[in-house]
């Protein structure tokens, strides 16, 4: 892999420690902007925009970067059924371009029922298709300006060829709903030197039962996903644990959601950094089941308190 590129200031473009995973497409505009501004002055390093059936990630990225200072941005994916090689070339070079050391994109296959049901594309075997498309971005003609840092790129990988391709091909990798445990698996096939950046949800709230019942209304979507029913069982869970996805077992809850005080996901955010990780993203669910992230739990957990 090659070495990251310099930044103005001379640091190499990195993603930082802890950032923020968040879906912001149920907030008005400048709400969503005002967000982004204090996920910035709490000393957060990159922000995480997923993306689905909602907003566009890159447009929003746009405008949110004009309302923060540091804040990087990361697609946390761009599904890459939506656009070819050659758009997502020009949208790395544009917003590379716009944010010099502030922009990371970041790539994933999606799921099957997103892609064929929603998009109506022929689904095609991940690890093939994700090749394809960075080799096709690599090679692709692009005539714009180009910017002064070359915008680095993850791709979503969970499971050891995947990962391996981000190893090879990327700047790393970002891992979604995974445990410690697979993070040092990840590092490990990883090597030294890629980034290796997961996902984790967080849950600021003491009361056992209330937060596995919230969790378990967040994880339900994800269980129901052949890919992350495989990759947990890769990681050492059995069919038992998610056969009925409303109602996961508590040791898959707890394992994936970090819950209690503030200690206690400090705690499992250390655990990943020990474990190998560059950058942890936590997505804060909200105790009272709303939409939106937590912003008790990002100020309480932010980097610059």
């Amino acid at each position: 892999m090659p070495e990251a590129d310099a930044t103005p200031n001379g640091k190499p473009a990195h993603p930082g420690k802890l950032g923020v995973w968040t879906s912001l497409d149920t907030l008005a505009a400048p709400d969503a902007a005002a967000l982004a501004a204090r996920i910035d002055r709490w000393g957060y390093s990159t922000l995480w925009l997923p993306e689905a059936v909602g907003r566009d990630p890159f447009s929003l990225i746009g405008f949110l970067a004009a309302h923060t200072e540091r804040l990087a941005f990361s697609t946390g994916i761009a599904n890459i059924y939506a656009r070819d090689a050659v758009l997502f070339k020009s949208i790395a070079k544009t917003l590379g371009d716009v944010l010099p050391g502030r922009f990371i994109l970041g790539l994933g296959v999606s799921h099957p029922h997103l892609v064929k049901g929603f998009r109506g594309h022929e689904w095609e075997k991940p690890l093939g298709k994700m090749r394809a498309v960075l080799e096709g971005i690599a090679e692709a003609r692009y005539l714009g300006r180009e910017p002064e840092l070359e915008p680095p790129i993850v791709i979503a990988a969970l499971g050891p060829k995947m990962l391996e391709l981000a190893g090879e091909l990327c700047a790393g990798a970002h891992p979604y709903l995974v445990t410690p445990r697979h993070t040092e698996q990840a590092r490990a096939i990883l090597g030294d030197g890629p980034w290796l950046c997961p996902e984790q949800m967080v849950l600021l709230e003491t009361d056992a039962e209330k937060a596995r019942t919230l969790a378990r209304g967040h994880l339900t979507v994800y269980l129901r996903a052949p890919n992350y029913q495989r990759s947990l069982l890769e990681q050492g869970f059995d069919e038992s644990d998610f056969a009925d996805p409303k109602k996961p077992s508590d040791r898959l809850v707890d394992a994936l959601v970090a819950w209690g005080d503030e200690a206690a996901i400090r705690q499992r955010l250390q655990q990943h950094w020990d474990a190998g990780a560059d950058h942890v993203c936590i997505q804060p669910f909200r105790p009272d089941g709303g939409l939106g992230p937590d912003e008790t739990a990002l100020e309480a957990l932010a980097p610059g308190r």
